[in-house]
């Protein structure tokens, strides 16, 4: 009767740790592309997207990014949200008080980008202790500015992540132009991924963003040589799939890319086919001549009220 009953709390202890078990945290990333406010600031390459700009903008207009752009954040439905090509922490305050869902926390600092566009992070509390954040100043060796790169560490289930949000250049004004320019912040993160790894041989770093590079070109294939790893790899190839078009060519532009130690089953570790992009119906053109590319919310100066040129990605990471 005693072994009976001794099995049966074990049972139930076992059921009880299962039923209670933390969820695996989410982690995603979207470029919200040009997410401006209305203001014309004199410092920013912003006058198009505010009042009395070309585009011919108003607080309607801008509402309705705002409101697309709650859209996405409420279909991806993460605990912890990299984003780019924001303005400021305005538009960041908008878009969280849009949606709600969560009452999301903001990381963001004010970059050197000539456009005036930033990275941010976004973060449910309740899921994520927020230990440090900085803003890494990517000058490109001395050949310019661009983005500032976002750093955030942070505790999850009393285990340390590192969360890298990074925007590449674009190969706006030339592909061999920009190159030499993914090269110098290749570089850049991978010296802090070094010193990261320096101070702790067994740290959980992920990287998050747009690369304007794909899983295979050089500078992404840079990071491989300190033990990271793109998980969209694996799906170059694949017809009609991608987070990006240009030309009617898929692009896996948006990436994230973890360390070795994601990989294994010691502590946390990406959850098995938990990738995931937000490759919706609404969030592509179904007809014209843009057909499967993403729905943009401008063409050009024209208003299509869509999204973004790009899609939002998410990732599962459990702990062990």
């Amino acid at each position: 009767m005693k072994r009976y009953m001794i099995n049966n709390i074990i049972i139930l202890l076992g059921l009880s740790s299962f039923l209670f078990a933390e969820e695996p945290l989410s982690i995603g990333f979207w470029n919200a592309e040009n997410l401006f406010d209305l203001i014309n600031d004199p410092i920013k390459n912003d006058d198009e997207f505010a009042i009395g700009g070309r585009k011919n903008v108003d607080q309607e207009i801008y509402d309705l990014k705002i409101k697309n752009c709650s859209e996405v954040l409420s279909d991806l439905d993460v605990d912890i949200l990299g984003l780019c090509e924001v303005e400021n922490i305005t538009v960041l305050h908008d878009l969280n008080n849009s949606y709600a869902k969560r009452n999301y926390s903001i990381i963001h600092y004010e970059s050197p980008d000539n456009r005036g566009i930033d990275n941010a992070l976004l973060y449910d509390k309740n899921r994520f202790s927020i230990i440090s954040s900085r803003a890494i100043v990517n000058s490109l060796e001395g050949k310019g500015k661009t983005r500032d790169i976002l750093h955030v560490s942070g505790e999850y289930q009393n285990s340390l992540l590192h969360i890298f949000i990074n925007h590449w250049p674009s190969n706006y004004g030339g592909k061999e132009k920009a190159i030499p320019k993914r090269n110098s912040t290749a570089k850049l993160i991978k010296k802090e991924i070094e010193l990261i790894k320096k101070e702790d041989s067994f740290a959980e770093i992920i990287l998050l963003g747009d690369f304007n590079e794909d899983p295979n070109e050089k500078n992404i294939q840079l990071l491989e040589n300190i033990g990271l790893y793109s998980l969209m790899k694996p799906m170059l190839g694949q017809p009609k799939i991608g987070t990006y078009v240009y030309r009617n060519k898929d692009y896996f532009y948006d990436q994230i890319i973890v360390n070795e130690q994601l990989q294994d089953l010691k502590n946390l570790s990406i959850v098995n086919k938990s990738l995931y992009i937000l490759d919706l119906p609404k969030y592509r053109q179904q007809e014209g001549n843009y057909k499967h590319y993403p729905f943009r919310f401008w063409a050009g100066n024209r208003l299509l009220g869509g999204y973004s040129d790009h899609l939002a990605i998410k990732i599962e990471i459990k702990k062990n």
